[in-house]
């Protein structure tokens, strides 16, 4: 049986961060959701210390494969968040990670300290992709920046801690050292990567804020080349995602090493595509065809 960081888990398949609205998706199809639930543990949509409303409209534009998106991180902040959606998100079958983000090692503490309080949250995924106000610099673009807030919040937060890393950067594994090095648990990869596109009926950006972020099939081969690399520099356990979309695609992230897989982009044409990830995956292992997979998948 899979686990994340100790906690066990029915099936390698989870969730990316801000792709699958559970709280929506149960007002959709009620309990049924609870009984058939499509991920082995769930991520929340990234909080932040303060609400946000997120970016203006138009916020996702459709590519031939995948889709960019510049939602701008909307959510209730640390209070709204604790008091709103954890009760909510604890009513799921499944282990729930909460994602976070902030601007500061303080703010940061902050949202870690009060996650990691409540029984009701197994783990905690760091969202290092916005700038630190202080030096400018964006945390998880910055080896150094990355281990000095991870020996920052390891002593704040005796759950596992998850480093959501960026593709946007020369070298993720030296990245990824450095989180290991400041006592992450496990991180994962990839986020989404840099693009724009053009609306041919107007000429202007098909985004709103001008660019966004690229993810679905189109990003794997880049997801799939990070992944090696990573688990080739770094001891700790390894959630790949990028541009999975089947069984085969997820047994190919994890022949790269990673441990678990998250599905995101597909999720918005398939809600049910966890599930269905999962046992495409397992028919996969179980006849044999996962190679070298089966054993880091186990």
């Amino acid at each position: 049986m899979p686990d994340l960081c100790g906690i066990e888990l029915a099936h390698p398949v989870i969730n990316a961060s801000g792709t699958f609205d559970a709280i929506a998706a149960r007002r959709t199809y009620g309990d049924a959701l609870l009984e058939d639930f499509p991920f082995s543990a769930f991520v929340s949509k990234t909080i932040t210390p303060e609400p946000r409303g997120g970016n203006e409209p138009q916020r996702i534009w459709e590519t031939p494969a995948g889709m960019i998106n510049s939602i701008g991180l909307p959510n209730k902040g640390l209070e709204g968040f604790l008091a709103e959606d954890l009760p909510q998100l604890a009513e799921l079958p499944v282990p729930l990670v909460v994602s976070v983000m902030a601007t500061d090692r303080e703010l940061f503490a902050r949202l870690a300290s009060g996650v990691a309080e409540r029984e009701e949250v197994a783990a905690i995924e760091l969202n290092v992709s916005c700038p630190n106000v202080h030096s400018g610099l964006i945390v998880g673009e910055q080896p150094s920046e990355t281990a000095a807030l991870l020996e920052a919040l390891r002593p704040l937060a005796p759950k596992p801690l998850i480093v959501k890393l960026t593709p946007n950067v020369a070298n993720p594994a030296e990245v990824a050292v450095a989180a290991e090095e400041g006592g992450a648990d496990a991180v994962s990869l990839i986020n989404t990567v840099k693009g724009s596109a053009i609306d041919p009926a107007t000429g202007e950006p098909g985004i709103a804020a001008g660019h966004g972020g690229l993810s679905g099939p189109a990003v794997r081969p880049i997801a799939v080349a990070q992944v090696r690399a990573v688990a080739a520099a770094v001891s700790i356990p390894i959630v790949g995602m990028g541009g999975i979309c089947d069984g085969a695609g997820a047994l190919e992230m994890l022949a790269a090493g990673a441990k678990l897989v998250a599905v995101g982009t597909e999720s918005f044409r398939d809600p049910g595509a966890g599930k269905r990830v999962a046992s495409e995956l397992a028919d996969l292992l179980e006849s044999g065809r996962g190679g070298t997979a089966i054993g880091r998948s186990a």
